[in-house]
């Protein structure tokens, strides 16, 4: 009974299918573009997109300059955006926009613009040009439409999207550390400090810095030894004027602590 019930079932949904597909064919041959017109809608509100799109591509030619191009448009950008291809749904809302900047889906167009971008944006470990771009037309988005229903959400969108690139920066800094280049590693530390003052890594890089600094007196050859225990110092007192009640403060003892010693003994030697 239950397996009868079942082959019914698949019956039923392959005839629904074929209908439906017949039924699309005979729009897509049609020279009705209405006809197409409010079956591409139609398609749209029931979310079958890819249908959509098919549709909307062909009346265009014929609706330029019409009432109706403008939300055919605007729909075309969010189909392309549902289907998850968010490259397109980026070019298609920037270009909505620019033709379409009095309409009252312009603000939410240009939201979609930036907003796209940001989905199309990769993991921090990969390359961030589209991050950099979807950063630029989120502000751009923000100094235009300052007091939008989505502006707090493009504040948090741009934050994510700046983090990002806080840690790709943090870890190709880190990477020389990790290497064991140590002078390059304390140099693309500063950097990043520099280019992110107020970074949340900002404690785990001064840490780093503390620590590679540390190494590299270490390291060193003994006339600059003394020297370099005495900038490891000097980054330590920084840390911990920064971060006094770091997560780092009992690691970071040792390393102020070894440096000193270090120091009195090559002091000793001198004498």
């Amino acid at each position: 009974m239950m397996k009868n019930a079942i082959i019914f079932s698949l019956i039923l949904s392959l005839l629904v299918f074929y209908t439906g597909c017949s039924k699309f064919r005979k729009i897509q041959k049609s020279d009705d573009w209405k006809l197409k017109y409010d079956a591409a809608l139609d398609y749209y509100e029931n979310k079958d997109y890819y249908r959509a799109v098919i549709l909307f591509d062909q009346i265009m030619p014929y609706i330029r300059g019409s009432a109706e191009a403008e939300l055919v448009q605007f729909y075309y950008a969010y189909a392309h955006y549902y289907q998850k291809q968010y490259l397109l749904s980026s070019h298609y809302f920037k270009n909505f926009h620019d033709t379409y900047n009095r309409s009252e889906y312009a603000e939410e167009a240009y939201y979609m613009y930036g907003y796209s971008l940001y989905k199309q944006s990769p993991a921090y470990n990969l390359e961030q040009s589209s991050t950099v771009e979807a950063i630029t037309a989120i502000q751009t988005f923000l100094n235009r439409y300052p007091n939008s229903e989505y502006r707090t959400e493009a504040i948090n969108i741009q934050a994510e999207l700046r983090l990002k690139l806080e840690k790709k920066a943090f870890e190709n800094a880190k990477l020389y550390y990790t290497l064991g280049r140590l002078s390059s590693a304390l140099i693309a530390l500063d950097n990043f400090l520099k280019d992110y003052p107020d970074s949340i890594l900002g404690e785990d890089a001064q840490y780093l810095i503390v620590e590679a600094s540390y190494k590299y007196a270490k390291a060193s050859i003994p006339s600059k030894q003394k020297e370099r225990y005495y900038d490891c110092i000097e980054h330590y007192e920084e840390f911990i004027d920064n971060y006094p009640g770091s997560k780092y403060l009992k690691s970071i003892q040792n390393f102020y602590s070894n440096s000193i010693g270090e120091i009195e003994k090559l002091t000793e030697e001198t004498l």
